[in-house]
């Protein structure tokens, strides 16, 4: 099981290669049979291919972002963060506040993530 502070550095890695916005590399932080949803109440992205197709298709909808963890909580294998995301599409910028948790493995890499936000989460500055 990895220490808090090694899931403190996987979360850095995370918001560092979101902040890339490089869908292969993103799904790499997964384990090959990961289950990822945002927001949980989407159907699930399961598996590397699907999880990058997810980020694929999030990066051509935008111009670009900038993915914060403001906070970040960690026990045994799970991480859960408070986070926000700038988007910006067209001249506009949409912000989008929540919580993401995710499980870890030995290797930390991620076996799930799911972020909590819905529409009253979400503003336009």
């Amino acid at each position: 099981m990895l220490t808090p502070g090694e899931l403190r550095a996987r979360i850095v890695d995370y918001v560092d290669t979101i902040n890339r916005r490089d869908a292969a590399e993103i799904a790499a932080l997964f384990t090959v049979d990961a289950v990822q949803a945002d927001p949980a109440s989407n159907p699930p992205n399961v598996g590397r291919a699907a999880i990058a197709s997810f980020f694929e298709s999030g990066i051509a909808a935008s111009d670009s972002w900038t993915f914060t963890a403001k906070t970040v909580h960690t026990c045994a294998a799970h991480v859960a963060i408070d986070f926000e995301i700038c988007v910006q599409t067209g001249g506009s910028t949409m912000v989008i506040d929540g919580i993401e948790v995710f499980t870890t493995d030995a290797d930390g890499l991620f076996t799930s993530a799911h972020a909590y936000w819905d529409d009253a989460d979400l503003t336009f500055p």
